[in-house]
C-alpha cells in the first residue's frame, strides 16, 4: 500500500514500518525466533517474504505515522533557543518562562511533547472515527462515536495512575472506570464514546509526563560516582528516576559531564532510557541492557552502551565516538563522529551529517552476550554498513560523501578496562573478514618489532636508553592524542572512596572504582 498508492521508495516503507515494530512489545525470544528466521534467508524474495509476516495494529501504526508527519523542528528554533518571535508573541508567565527554559533553551522537551498532543489531539481522535461518521469534507460529526477498540490504540500516546500513589495505566482503562467514565462519555452498552465528551475530558487532565527528563532532573535521585578527581563532577547533572518510574518510563539523565570516566552496570540500569547530554571530554560506559539511549549535543566523547532494544539517537554531537548494539542507530546533524555498531536494521542517517564513519562492533564485555539475549538481539542479521541517507524530500543516494566505512588499516580493536563475572570473551559474531585480517597483520608487525629489537644484540645499558626512548615517545603519543586523560581517569580511587551510584559499598553490580587501567594501555 505504501508503495503502490502512496509511492513510497519501498526502503523508506519498511523504515517507517520496523521503526515502529521497535516499540511493540514483543517478547525476547520472539525477537530471536525472527533475527534467525532473517539471517536464514538467502535472497531479497526470501526476505521480502518474511517481512510479510509481520503485523502491527492498524491504529497504533496510523497514530505513529501521524506523529512523524506533523513533529517537526524549526531550524530558527534551534539556533536561537526560543520562539521565533512574532507580533502575536506575548510576554511569559513565570511558570510559563520556566517551563521553555526547560523544554527549548536547555532541550528538556517534555512541555513540547504536551503541547503537541494537546494541539492536534482533535486530529488525533478524528483518525480514530469510523469512515462512516465522517461529513464529505473528511471532519468527524458532533455526535459520532469511537469505539473502545479504537480508543484502545491510544495507549501508544497516553497513560497515568488512577489515583494519587496507584499504578501507571493504559489511558483506555482510565477511562471506562472510576470518575473518568462519565466525563469520557463510555457507554458500557455500546461500548463506545462520545467523540466530542472525550476531547474534552483528555484536554481537560493531560498533564507533563512526570517520568520525563524535565521531573527526572528536578526530583530524580541524584548519581554519587566514584570520583577520581576532587570536585570533577561538581558541574555535571547525573539522576535517575528508576526507583518509581514504571517499566518503559524508567530515566537516567546524563548532563554537562566534562573531562571524567564515567562507568556503571546495575540493575537500576536496566530497560532504562539513557540520555547523555552536552557532555565533553568524557569516556561514558553503561554495560546494562537498556530501554533507549540519546547522545545529544556531546563533543570529544566516547560512549560504550551495553545493548539497547530500541534506538541510539545521536543528534548535534562532535567528534563523539559511540561503540553499541542496538535495535536502530539515527544519526542526525552530527560531524566526525564514528559509530561502532552491531545493529539488525539499516544505520538511519539524517540531514545535516557530515564526516561519519561507520565501523563493525569492536569490543565486549564478559555478560554482553547474556544481556543481548535478554533484550531480543542477535548477531544476525548485522547490516551496520549499509545506511539509509534520509534528506527532506526523502532518500537520498547511498553515495552521498557525508559518511564513509571505516578503512581496515585504521581499525583497531577495544578493550572494555573493567573487572567483570560472565562467558563472553570474544567479540558477538566476530569480526568482518577484511577487519578481523587488518587486526592479525599488525599483530605480525608487533612480533616483527620485537624480533628485530632481540636480534639487535643490544647490552644493558642500550637496553636502558632505548626503553627510555620508547617509553618517552609512547607519553608523546598520549598526549598528543588525548589518551592520556583516559588512562588517567582510569586509576582506581582509594578503598574509601569506592561507592556505588546509591553510595553503598561497591559490590558486584557496579564497576566503580574497579576499573584496570592496564587493561586499556594493552589495547
Amino acid at each position: 500500500m505504501a508503495c503502490g498508492k502512496l509511492q513510497l521508495p519501498e526502503e523508506l516503507a519498511w523504515l517507517y514500518f520496523e521503526a515502529f515494530d521497535l516499540l511493540v512489545a514483543h517478547t525476547a525470544e520472539e525477537k530471536l525466533e525472527r533475527a534467525e528466521s532473517f539471517s536464514q534467508c538467502s535472497s531479497k524474495s526470501e526476505l521480502d517474504q518474511q517481512r510479510r509476516k509481520m503485523s502491527v495494529d492498524t491504529l497504533q501504526f496510523l497514530l505513529f505515522l501521524y506523529i512523524q508527519q506533523l513533529y517537526w523542528v524549526s531550524l530558527r528554533t534551534s539556533l536561537i533557543g526560543e520562539e521565533w518571535p512574532t507580533h502575536r508573541t506575548r510576554s511569559p508567565s513565570p511558570s510559563e518562562r520556566d517551563a521553555k527554559n526547560d523544554s527549548q533553551n536547555k532541550n528538556w522537551d517534555d512541555q513540547a511533547h504536551l503541547s503537541f498532543v494537546l494541539s492536534h489531539l482533535s486530529e488525533i481522535l478524528e483518525l480514530l472515527v469510523e469512515p462512516g461518521q465522517l461529513s464529505q469534507s473528511g471532519q468527524a460529526l458532533r455526535d459520532c462515536q469511537i469505539s473502545l477498540e479504537a480508543v484502545r490504540s491510544l495507549d501508544l500516546l497516553l497513560e497515568g495512575p488512577g489515583s494519587q500513589g496507584k499504578a501507571v495505566q493504559p489511558v483506555h482503562r482510565l477511562l471506562t472506570r472510576g470518575p473518568l467514565q462519565a466525563q469520557a462519555g463510555f457507554s458500557s452498552l455500546s461500548r463506545s464514546f462520545s467523540l466530542h465528551k472525550l476531547l474534552t475530558c483528555l484536554q481537560k487532565h493531560l498533564t507533563i509526563n512526570p517520568f520525563g527528563m524535565t521531573a527526572c532532573r528536578r526530583v530524580g535521585k541524584k548519581l554519587a560516582w566514584a570520583q577520581q578527581v576532587e570536585g570533577a563532577l561538581k558541574r555535571a547533572k547525573i539522576a535517575r528516576n528508576t526507583h518509581m518510574a514504571p517499566p518503559g518510563s524508567k530515566m537516567v539523565l546524563m548532563s554537562q559531564v566534562f573531562k571524567q570516566t564515567l562507568a556503571k552496570t546495575s540493575d537500576k540500569l536496566i530497560g532504562a532510557n539513557v540520555k547523555i547530554h552536552r557532555c565533553s571530554d568524557a569516556f561514558i560506559y553503561l554495560l546494562s541492557p537498556l530501554r533507549s539511549a540519546s547522545v545529544d549535543k556531546c563533543r570529544d566523547t566516547t560512549v560504550v552502551l551495553g545493548p539497547v532494544e530500541t534506538s541510539v539517537h545521536i543528534h548535534s554531537c562532535q567528534n563523539v565516538r559511540v561503540v553499541c548494539v542496538a535495535g536502530r542507530i539515527v544519526v542526525g546533524t552530527s560531524s566526525r563522529c564514528t559509530l561502532h555498531i552491531l545493529t539488525p536494521t539499516r544505520p538511519l542517517l539524517l540531514p545535516g551529517n557530515t564526516d561519519i564513519t561507520l565501523a563493525p562492533f569492536h569490543t565486549f564485555y564478559p555478560t554482553l552476550e547474556d544481556h543481548m539475549a535478554s533484550v531480543g538481539l542477535a548477531v544476525v542479521p548485522n547490516v551496520w554498513d549499509q545506511p539509509l541517507l534520509l534528506g527532506t524530500e526523502g532518500l537520498v543516494n547511498p553515495d552521498s560523501s557525508c559518511f564513509r566505512l571505516l578503512p581496515p588499516a585504521e581499525f583497531c580493536s577495544q578493550v572494555v578496562p573493567f573487572h567483570m563475572e560472565g562467558d563472553t570473551c570474544e567479540v558477538p559474531g566476530g569480526l568482518p573478514p577484511q577487519y578481523q585480517a587488518a587486526l592479525a597483520d599488525k599483530q605480525k608487525s608487533i612480533q616483527r618489532w620485537q624480533k628485530t629489537v632481540l636480534a639487535a644484540g643490544l647490552d644493558k645499558e642500550q637496553k636502558s636508553r632505548f626503553q627510555k626512548l620508547v617509553e618517552a615517545k609512547f607519553r608523546e603519543w598520549l598526549q598528543e592524542t588525548g589518551h592520556r586523560q583516559e588512562l588517567d581517569s582510569l586509576i582506581p580511587p582509594s578503598t574509601s572512596q569506592l561507592k556505588t551510584c546509591d553510595g553503598d559499598k561497591a559490590g558486584p553490580e557496579s564497576m566503580c572504582g574497579k576499573m584496570d587501567a592496564r587493561s586499556s594501555l594493552t589495547c
